[in-house]
C-alpha cells in the first residue's frame, strides 16, 4: 500500500516558527544557564530526547523531571493558542486517501500534545495511523518512528512518502527506507542534501505529492 506520512511540527503545524523563540528565551536559560544553544541543534527530537543531548554536550541545570515540566508548560500555550494548521490540509488529505493513499502521522511530540492539535483542529480520526517518539524505543533521526508507522499502515516504504522540515527528520525518513520531500513552508531548517527534493508551500507540496504517485 501506498502512504503518505507527515511529520507534525513544522509541516502540519507551524510550531517550529515558535518552538526556538520559546526554548531560547524560557528553556535553555534555566536548563543550561549561561551557554550558547542553537535551537536548530534538536530541532526535530522528542524532548526528553533533547535533556540527553543537552546533558551530553553542556552542564545542565536541572533534573529531566523539571526540563519536562517546563516543555509541557510551553507546550499547552503552543498547541492550544498558538499554531496555525497548514493551509489546506485537511483537503488534501482528503485528497490523497480518495485516491487509495494512507495518510499516517510520524513525530516526534508526545501523545498529549498530538491530541491538542488534533482536538483544536478537529482531525481526530483523519489520519490512518498516529506513531509518536514516545511508541519507540529511539526517536528521530533513528527510522523507529517511521518504521512502526509503516508497519500500522501495512505500507510498503519502497512506494510511500515522508514529508519533514528538519534534517534529524528527514534522516529518519531515509534511514526508514522512504522518500523524504523536504518542506520549508514554515522554515528552512532542513539540510537539501539529505531529502528527496524540497518545497516551499502548500501548493507545491500538493503538486508534487501528486506527481509521486501517477
Amino acid at each position: 500500500m501506498n502512504a503518505v506520512l507527515f511529520d507534525m511540527d513544522g509541516v502540519v503545524v507551524d510550531s517550529e516558527r515558535y518552538w526556538p523563540q520559546l526554548e531560547s528565551e524560557h528553556l535553555f536559560p534555566e536548563v543550561v544557564p549561561g551557554q550558547d544553544v542553537d535551537p536548530e541543534e534538536v530541532m526535530g527530537m522528542n524532548y526528553r530526547e533533547i535533556y540527553g543531548y543537552l546533558a551530553d554536550n553542556y552542564e545542565v541545570a536541572v533534573d529531566s523531571d523539571r526540563h519536562a515540566e517546563l516543555f509541557e508548560t510551553l507546550a499547552a500555550e503552543l498547541y492550544g493558542e498558538r499554531v496555525t494548521l497548514m493551509d489546506g490540509f485537511e483537503s488534501l488529505v482528503s485528497e490523497l486517501q480518495a485516491d487509495g493513499i494512507s495518510v499516517g502521522l510520524v513525530t516526534s511530540s508526545p501523545h498529549a500534545w498530538i491530541d491538542i492539535v488534533l482536538d483544536r483542529f478537529e482531525l481526530g480520526g483523519r489520519f490512518d495511523a498516529v506513531a509518536s517518539a514516545e511508541d519507540v524505543d529511539s526517536g528521530k533521526p533513528a527510522p523507529d518512528v517511521y518504521l512502526r508507522a509503516l508497519e500500522a499502515l501495512d505500507a510498503d516504504p519502497d512506494t510511500s512518502v515522508a514529508v519533514e522540515d528538519s534534517t534529524t527528520g528527514g534522516k529518519a525518513a531515509k534511514a526508514a527506507g522512504l522518500r523524504c520531500i523536504g518542506y520549508t513552508g514554515v522554515h528552512d531548517g532542513i539540510d537539501p542534501e539529505i531529502v528527496d527534493t524540497v518545497v516551499s508551500d502548500p501548493e507545491h507540496l500538493r503538486r508534487v505529492l501528486f506527481d509521486q504517485f501517477e
